[in-house]
């Protein structure tokens, strides 16, 4: 035997693992990759190699590529597992030394044989099976060898899984992305001029997909009486939360074709809630609705929400919008309460999520609602999307460098002066 030849298990390790390095398109691609570079091993003295893989439903591996200098076996030839009881014994062994009784395969060159298991565990009745056998023919198979394989397997299994976790990371990727798609599709234009009220919403999500939305809600009986206004923040995480964001976004579109009371709808919505996500958490939402009153009175109610500020010109001052009930989906039944607020000329009605109030810096310090008041009163004379995107962007700065983040989003409403004009 060669000088070469890896003298302890840490090094056949470190030679193991440089085969099996570089990129595979599946597991097959790197078993044959593996299986080929250790029959070209000089050192191990192998004449052939085989990759067999378990066909559970006709309890039988197929043989799916072979390398060396043996006489070739058909590709897809079959073995019954019956007619080898030793693949069984792979699931306690992992490697096994054998004379091969098979004729047709004894006439093909191969006498001696060892057989390594690699992969995930498959039970058959009541037997285990490897996913995969990694076969290795020789004249004379040194036991420095076969102690070798136990670390190809090993190695191997490794590799595999890893090639899975990939390949169900790329594809839970892909769903990510298309559920971003869909959220993304479902927030509306930012801007609606509805008569003499801009509005002006967007959502700065954390990762591709989250819990917070947005929505304009048109009257389908008559849209020039009134146009309703949502924002909700789905408490849960990553895809919990995003499905629990378009389940509400979905019922509350379908709901609102009914035209029901604003009171009525919150209740309906929090318990299918309730019923539809009973090991999720909880959801906060603020509705409300602008009408085409004399006083342009705005009805609305608050589910546990943060409260959104009203600003009113005349006298610079604020108001808080606070809960009118409680969190979507804790209690099966609760009702919610309808409040309302008057926008006059150049008010300000300003509706976030906690990801714009509890905004983190560096120092662990959170933006707050002042510093949303400030921003509002230094651009009171600005447009609804002026004081959005001014808003947004104190609050980027604010919170960079810092190790939380959270979805943020912002509808911003302002009654404008010209509003006679507007609404005739």
């Amino acid at each position: 035997m060669s000088q070469f030849y890896p003298q302890t298990q840490r090094d056949t390790y470190k030679l193991v693992e440089k085969f099996a390095t570089g990129k595979f398109k599946n597991e097959i691609t790197f078993l044959k990759s593996l299986v080929n570079d250790i029959v070209n091993h000089g050192e191990f003295e192998i004449i052939g190699g085989r990759v067999w893989e378990l066909n559970a439903p006709e309890k039988c591996y197929v043989l799916q590529h072979q390398h060396g200098k043996s006489s070739k076996i058909p590709l897809g030839h079959k073995i019954a597992l019956t007619d080898y009881p030793i693949l069984s014994e792979l699931a306690h062994k992992r490697t096994s030394l054998h004379h091969e009784t098979d004729e047709y395969l004894k006439n093909k060159g191969i006498d001696l044989y060892s057989v390594t298991a690699v992969g995930d565990i498959i039970r058959i009745g009541s037997n285990y099976y490897y996913k995969y056998v990694l076969g290795f023919n020789a004249k004379h198979i040194l036991q420095s060898f076969y102690e070798t394989l136990n670390v190809i397997s090993s190695v191997a299994s490794i590799k595999i899984r890893d090639l899975t976790h990939k390949e169900a990371h790329k594809k839970l990727q892909r769903d990510i992305n298309k559920a971003s798609e869909i959220q993304r599709n479902l927030l509306p234009q930012h801007f609606l001029q509805f008569h003499d009220f801009e509005i002006f919403g967007l959502c700065v999500p954390d990762s591709e997909v989250g819990g917070d939305f947005f929505d304009y809600l048109m009257n389908k009986s008559d849209e020039e009486d009134r146009v309703g206004i949502v924002i909700s923040d789905a408490a849960s995480k990553g895809l919990p939360a995003a499905i629990q964001a378009l389940f509400v976004s979905g019922a509350l579109r379908m709901a609102q074709s009914f035209s029901p009371k604003i009171s009525s709808l919150l209740s309906r919505l929090n318990t299918l809630i309730f019923d539809t996500f009973p090991y999720e958490r909880f959801v906060t939402l603020f509705y409300c609705e602008l009408t085409l009153s004399s006083n342009r009175l705005v009805l609305y109610a608050n589910a546990g929400h943060c409260a959104p500020i009203h600003y009113r010109y005349e006298d610079d001052s604020i108001r808080m919008l606070q809960p009118t009930g409680g969190l979507l989906g804790i209690i099966r039944e609760q009702a919610f309460n309808v409040e309302n607020v008057r926008l006059k000329p150049n008010d300000i009605l300003v509706l976030y999520t906690d990801g714009i109030s509890e905004a983190m810096n560096k120092s662990e310090q959170l933006y707050g609602e002042e510093r949303i008041c400030k921003i509002i009163r230094k651009y009171k004379d600005e447009s609804a999307k002026h004081i959005a995107y001014m808003l947004i962007e104190d609050v980027q700065k604010f919170n960079a460098g810092s190790t939380y983040n959270d979805d943020k989003t912002i509808v911003v409403v302002k009654r404008t002066q010209n509003g006679s004009e507007m609404a005739s």
